[in-house]
């Protein structure tokens, strides 16, 4: 297998990866646009819009943009992101070149119809509304929100519901205008594609659009504040962040080693201590997440409101413990783990798909597997032990709490727990 780079001349950049012995592709657009690109008034018009590019184009309705790829057995998607908007397709290799114009279509063509506008505008409130009802899914938004307090980046990616109700046609024609130009595009296809006919395909569905600079987005700091909400609900949810490396930093293999080690399997400290030894949950873990300049580590729980308290200290004293004495045999493990979901997810086309647009859109190329195993073996224990001392140093806490959270210790108190 071997990846291919090609960037036309109005800066669209096409990556490919060629998979012997397949007989399906999956290909893709992916947009370096998201979420944290958006200004306070536009927050939630990428995915608005990314909702809006199956509903009919200047040579297909909605049906007909499902029925094209259902005809070939395909299917296609797209999803936004706080940092990259996608529309991908999967297809078997005779329908490539259709998948590709298709995906081309909705990009350039879409005609944001005020009809179909109205229907979506009625499904996105809908999402909006099933995330609010969802624990443990809305807490992760007020979390963000906490680390990033007043930046694109704590946005949440669906928006408020009053904006969406107030988003028009020229709102999605505008950020199209703005954000979707060549050179913030990302071809990528993986499975069984061929370089140059793809290459070709390109550049007469692309090559006319012109060249413009991409905007940059507001740089991240993780400032660090609390969201507590009071409600009735059978479990206390917590969530817990601290400022991690992102996605440009090469200890970012340490942060996910650590988090790995941290609360990543049912070997993990947190999983151990919190539900083996104490029985204070079902679920808990922890998690790096990182964008292209800063990044977050994630705790996630969920308790009883007579346990809150306990579970809250416990994962702030795992984290000052972590420091201490994180073993090697620890670290060996959490490497295996990482190193085998990425490559058991690189056995897809999907997945390497989605790997190639993601570092090229990070570092302009695509690091070799070699070169990442290699940065994942160099972590060694005392790299994480140094890492976990600088992160408790620090002492900068985020904090979302729901449910019944009223014994659940302040933001301030664990905080200070940590430094110690």
């Amino acid at each position: 297998m071997s990846v291919n780079l090609h960037r036309m001349k109005n800066g669209l950049r096409i990556v490919t990866e060629n998979m012997p012995g397949l007989k399906s592709a999956s290909i893709g657009i992916w947009v370096n646009v998201g979420g944290r690109h958006e200004r306070l008034e536009q927050n939630g018009v990428a995915h608005f819009l990314e909702h809006m590019a199956f509903k009919g184009t200047k040579t297909r309705t909605a049906l007909e943009i499902a029925e094209t790829i259902e005809d070939v057995g395909g299917f296609i998607n797209a999803y936004t992101s706080r940092e990259m908007t996608a529309y991908y397709a999967r297809v078997l290799e005779d329908h490539v070149d259709l998948a590709l114009e298709l995906i081309a279509d909705i990009l350039l063509n879409s005609t944001f119809d005020a009809n179909e506008m109205e229907i979506e505008r009625g499904v996105i409130l809908q999402e909006i509304g099933q995330a609010n009802d969802t624990p443990d899914d809305i807490i992760f938004d007020w979390l963000q929100e906490a680390s990033f307090p007043g930046q694109p980046l704590g946005r949440p990616i669906l928006g408020p519901s009053e904006r969406v109700r107030a988003f028009q046609r020229e709102d999605l024609a505008g950020f199209v205008e703005e954000f979707y130009g060549p050179e913030q595009m990302i071809l990528s296809a993986a499975g069984a594609v061929d370089h140059e006919a793809i290459v070709a395909a390109a550049e007469r569905l692309f090559g006319d659009l012109p060249a413009r600079p991409p905007r940059k987005a507001e740089p991240g700091e993780f400032k660090g504040s609390e969201r507590r909400v009071e409600k009735d609900l059978e479990q206390a949810h917590f969530a817990l962040a601290l400022e991690a490396p992102g996605y440009r930093d090469d200890r970012i293999y340490t942060a996910q080693i650590y988090s790995m080690a941290l609360g990543g399997g049912m070997s993990s400290r947190l999983f151990q201590e919190a539900r083996e030894k104490r029985g204070l949950c079902y679920t808990i873990f922890a998690q790096a997440g990182a964008f292209s300049d800063i990044g977050t580590l994630t705790i996630y729980s969920g308790t009883s409101a007579d346990d809150i308290a306990d579970l809250a200290g416990l994962c702030i004293d795992e984290l000052r413990r972590s420091a201490d004495d994180m073993s090697e045999a620890e670290i060996a493990r959490a490497r295996a783990q990482l190193k085998a979901g990425l490559l058991m997810g690189l056995e897809s086309p999907s997945s390497r798909c989605e790997r190639l647009a993601r570092m090229v859109g990070i570092w302009d190329r695509v690091p070799p597997l070699e070169e990442t195993v290699e940065k994942i073996d160099a972590v060694t224990a005392q790299g994480v032990a140094a890492y976990a001392a600088e992160m408790c140093d620090a002492g900068k806490i985020s904090l979302a709490l729901y449910g019944p959270v009223s014994s659940a210790p302040e933001r301030t108190e664990l905080a200070e727990r940590l430094k110690k």
